[in-house]
């Protein structure tokens, strides 16, 4: 079936079945999520820690902390750690705060707010969602669409309640632009909009910035090949992304900043390499005999050119992963550990069960894309999300992190997919085969379903039986016979003691910050590297040489968790090492232990060097 352009295709009569839809699918996607977390939550605030570490940064904001000031002074060394992290992402949660405030108590509208914004983000994923599946498919293809972003939405963690980090903002804005690119009448409005959101995207977080290239890309290209076509929505995008970049830039970059190139957050280094490359694209889209498809060719290869020229200049250090300068201890005995920043081979290694929920989905859309440009089917939106799906395929490859995007553009091609099939096996119910085809997309197509499927093929029913009896658990409140090292006792006693510096395992870093006023040295934090080197060199030295470490970082706590993985990676690593030695029960000196009035796996000691 050929490629269709429609003057009017963005402005359809089915707009309005469109947003009810959305509604529906979006508010039973909330209950849903409510109904199977709240009840068993026991904090308001989300398990990772960046979103305890968010709500501290939220947090210090209200408090009256500059808005271009991103320094966390409570984390790492002396003077604190430079965040990476965007005010564009703290100014809603705030503000949802504030709002709340006026009618309860602070703590309880934190719990409102943090209740309120990973849900509500769930109502414009489903939108963008719907509106890609639709310009891709049919009415068909957009109620299978919604299904799976459910199912999507539901089996992850980035929308529970409590998650606040930026992830869930960064899905639903690739979903936007994924919408905007698909738009059959190649209008002004969709492009616009999905130039923002890319421009929005790169200034919240870099993960997306090779998603975000690939976009502008796609753009070029394709007003390479379209021409007079496709030249107003290409001026669209590209102005629209170099303005809003630069409002973002100006917004939330500290004049101080303004020539520091930073490769984890927005600086001059991206700002200025996008900037190149979107206003070579507008300039392009309006010179003269661009009516020549080999002209608008030269045009992109040369704004490629100066793309790449401009990068090599201004920022030829991005051109690599900024965790590759990390302390090499660092990685062995922290990175290695974060599964987002592990490689395809690493969690093959460590986690094999999980392996297809990662990779498999994006790899069955690749070739369902492939196939069907091949065939000549919708051959334009199939080109546009295989390019989207294989460099965030690509991506989560090199890191798991870049999964979880790739999953969810498969959606919309994979619904048309479904949803033909399922036509199929309609019209020829005798045909059994056409049935378990339909069957068989509809799983290969859900994430979940591949995780399932990989725990029972490398663990057996035995593993899925176990994994399935401690989600009960969990759900039932059931907490384990030993107290676990961040229950609230240890940090009632920890808030206790004077105003310190307090030397723990990087994780408990953010939960620190969070309940008490003290200074925890180490933060799960690429930018937290002299604190975690510090943290990990008391724990792997000998107790004379720990106490040199200790004085020198200006300590006077130390909290012990022998539960968690960092210790006993430590431990293991150094058996002559404190962390080693405090595991058998030997405690140095100079370490007095402080009772804590309640459970709690934390062991406290203030440290009182001669």
């Amino acid at each position: 079936m050929a490629d269709i352009t429609l003057p009017d295709a963005s402005r359809s009569s089915a707009a309005r079945p469109l947003l009810v839809w959305t509604l529906v699918y979006g508010l039973a996607t909330m209950v849903v999520i409510a109904l199977l977390n709240l009840p068993a939550m026991t904090d308001y605030v989300g398990a990772d820690n960046d979103d305890v570490m968010r709500l501290v940064q939220v947090r210090d904001l209200l408090a009256g902390q500059s808005w271009f000031d991103m320094t966390q002074y409570r984390l790492g060394l002396d003077g604190g750690t430079l965040m990476h992290w965007s005010r564009l992402i703290d100014l809603p949660i705030a503000s949802l705060i504030l709002l709340f405030s006026q009618i309860v108590p602070m703590e309880q509208a934190e719990a409102l707010a943090l209740l309120v914004w990973p849900l509500f983000l769930i109502l414009p994923l489903m939108g963008a969602i719907a509106v890609a599946a639709r310009r891709i498919g049919d009415e068909v293809t957009l109620h299978v669409a919604l299904l799976l972003t459910s199912v999507f939405v539901i089996t992850s963690n980035r929308f529970l309640p409590g998650s606040i980090d930026h992830h869930n903002v960064q899905l639903v804005l690739v979903a936007t632009i994924a919408a905007g690119l698909l738009d059959p009448a190649r209008g002004t409005g969709s492009h616009a909009l999905a130039g923002f959101a890319a421009a929005l995207a790169i200034a919240i977080g870099a993960e997306t910035t090779p998603l975000v290239a690939t976009v502008c890309a796609t753009v070029g290209i394709l007003w390479a090949i379209e021409g007079v076509a496709y030249a107003r929505a290409a001026r669209a995008f590209s102005l629209t992304l170099v303005v809003s970049l630069s409002a973002m830039f100006f917004a939330t970059v500290p004049p101080v900043h303004y020539a520091m190139v930073t490769c984890d957050s927005l600086s001059v280094g991206f700002y200025a390499v996008v900037g190149i490359g979107a206003a070579s694209l507008f300039i392009a889209t309006q010179l003269p005999g661009m009516q020549d498809r080999r002209h608008r060719i030269a045009a992109i290869g040369v704004t490629g050119m100066l793309v790449t020229l401009g990068t090599v200049i201004i920022a030829p250090q991005c051109l690599q992963n900024p965790l590759n300068e990390l302390d090499p201890l660092l990685h062995t005995l922290w990175l290695s550990g974060v599964i987002e920043a592990q490689s395809f081979l690493d969690q093959l290694g460590r986690e094999p069960a999980a392996f297809g929920g990662f990779y498999a989905v994006a790899f069955f859309a690749i070739g369902v894309c492939i196939f069907r440009i091949v065939n000549g089917d919708r051959v334009r939106a199939h080109a546009i999300m295989l390019g989207l799906i294989t460099v965030s395929f690509l991506i989560a490859l090199i890191q798991v992190r870049g999964a979880i995007f790739a999953n969810l553009l498969t959606i919309a091609p994979l619904a048309l997919l479904i949803g033909e099939l399922r036509l199929k096996a309609r019209e020829e119910p005798p045909q059994l085969g056409a049935g378990l085809l339909f069957a068989l997309a509809a799983f290969l197509s859900v994430p979940s379903a591949w995780s399932l499927f990989g725990v029972l093929f490398v663990e057996g029913t035995a593993g899925v039986m176990n994994r399935m009896k401690g989600l009960s658990e969990t759900s039932g409140g059931q907490a384990e016979s030993r107290p676990a090292c961040d229950a609230p006792a240890g940090f009632a006693a920890l808030n206790r003691l004077p105003d310190g510096v307090v030397v723990a395992a990087a994780d408990l870093g953010p939960e620190i910050l969070r309940f008490t006023r003290h200074r925890a040295l180490a933060g799960p934090y690429h930018r937290n590297e002299g604190g975690m080197l510090t943290e990990l060199h008391v724990g792997l030295a000998k107790p004379d040489e720990a106490a040199a470490f200790l004085r020198g970082s200006g300590a006077t706590i130390l909290v012990f968790c022998p539960e968690l993985f960092q210790t006993k990676n430590i431990a293991t690593t150094k058996a002559d090492g404190l962390y080693a030695g405090m595991l058998r029960g030997e405690i140095p000196s100079y370490l007095r232990p402080v009772p804590v009035e309640g459970p709690s796996g934390m062991q406290i000691y203030r440290v009182e060097l001669p």
